[in-house]
This record gives C-alpha cells, structure tokens and sequence, in this order.
C-alpha cells in the first residue's frame, strides 16, 4: 500500500479544556499541543503528507507548507467536526483517488503510537477500513438525571473509539455527505461509515492515545509524551 495522507480536523474551539484559546494550540511541554501531534505522524514513514482543517477565524496556526519534509495544506472547517473532515477530504490533493486510503486523526490526540498507525494501516486496509480502540474494561453505568447510577450496562462487544480512523477517500466522502443529508451529526468517521452500510474493523490500540479535553489532560499528555512513540 502507498504511503497515505492524514487529515487532521482542528476547527473546534475546545471550550472544556478552558484557556484563552482553543486546546488545540495550548502549550504542552512548552509548544502547542497540535505541533507535537503534527510532528508525530509526519514522523511515520508511512504518512505521506498532512491536511489540517482550521476555522476560517484561525488567528493562531503557524502557517508552513512542509514538515519533517512531508507536504503540510491546509482548509477551512465547518461548524461540526464532520463537516470539517469532509472539508479535509474534498481538499486532498487531485492524485489522491477516490480508492486510496485516508487517514483522520484528532488534532488533540498527541500520544498516538507509531506501531498503533502501522497495525491499523496493515489490518484496516485489508478490511477494507477500520479504527483504531480499546475495549470496555471498566463497568459501564446508566445515569439518570440527577447523576444517581440506576443500572449496570453490558459491557461486552462495548469499544471506545480511537483514532486514526482509516477508510477509501470516495468511500468516506459520501457517507459524510449521507449523514449530512440526512441531518445527523456523527461523531466519528466510522459512525458515518455504518451509517452508510459498512462495517468498520476495530483495531486494538494502546489506552495512552489519549484525547486532550480538560484541563487535568494536558498534564497526562506531558508525562505521556515522554514516554510514548
């Protein structure tokens, strides 16, 4: 398989992790979160080039067309993160075909492990897509609505989802534009790959691809970044 592109959805402001700016471009380890999660995949020899997605009212991305040698482009998102992908994958490159692979990755996902890309790149394409996740290990609770737990749920067959989430450009593109037709806003690309018919593989991943989202998250991710590659 030829080395694929990664789309990285960061139009989002990220109002739980607080700050002055969206989380995304908060410090950790003294940089923006986002550099250290840019620098990680174009690291990957089997990432080809990067497309960030960033709000049209970006003040604070450093723009740069490479890194680590890799091409990096930009395009402007849209108010939910799927129309932000969607934005991302109508602005790859032209020689990018509808039948290549794609990868999405969160923006505030910094810790994700190079053998956690490779696996998934390996086992999802000859799937036919996939996702990077974990299982369900801790017990899993139904609240009501004052926060009381008033039931037990299964937890076999329950995955929390990962990213890079991997599928074909043309493939993933429709499904998005399904979804958006239809008026639901998906939270992942595999929702909307379901959505559309198909059955996205679940590749195991390591729990420390951790998602930055409050503010006790920035501190995990420093003291990860140390420690995963």
């Amino acid at each position: 398989m030829d080395a694929l592109w990664c789309v990285l959805p960061a139009a989002g402001k990220g109002v739980r992790a607080g700050g002055d700016r969206p989380k995304q471009y908060q410090a950790v380890a003294g940089r923006p979160l986002m550099d250290h999660t840019l620098e990680r995949l174009a690291a990957h020899p089997r990432i080809a080039g990067l497309l960030v997605v960033i709000a049209a009212d970006d003040e604070h991305f450093a723009a740069t067309d490479h890194i680590l040698g890799k091409p990096l482009l930009t395009a402007i998102g849209g108010s939910e993160r799927s129309y932000s992908v969607l934005a991302g994958i109508d602005a790859l490159p032209a020689d990018v075909s509808d039948d290549a692979f794609v990868l999405v990755h969160d923006a505030a996902r910094p810790c994700v492990r190079a053998a956690d890309i490779s696996r998934l790149i390996d086992l999802a394409g000859e799937a036919g897509g996939g996702l990077l996740g974990a299982p369900l290990r801790d017990t899993l609770k139904r609240a009501d609505a004052g926060c009381h737990s008033v039931a037990t749920e299964p937890r076999d067959g329950r995955w929390r989802a990962f990213t890079p989430q991997m599928f074909r450009r043309g493939e993933l593109a429709r499904a998005l534009r399904l979804a958006a037709t239809d008026g639901i806003v998906v939270s992942d690309e595999a929702m909307a790959m379901e959505r559309a018919g198909h059955a996205p593989l679940l590749v195991e991943g390591s729990e420390d691809n951790i998602k930055v989202t409050t503010p006790a998250d920035f501190a995990l991710a420093e003291f990860l970044l140390e420690r995963t590659r």
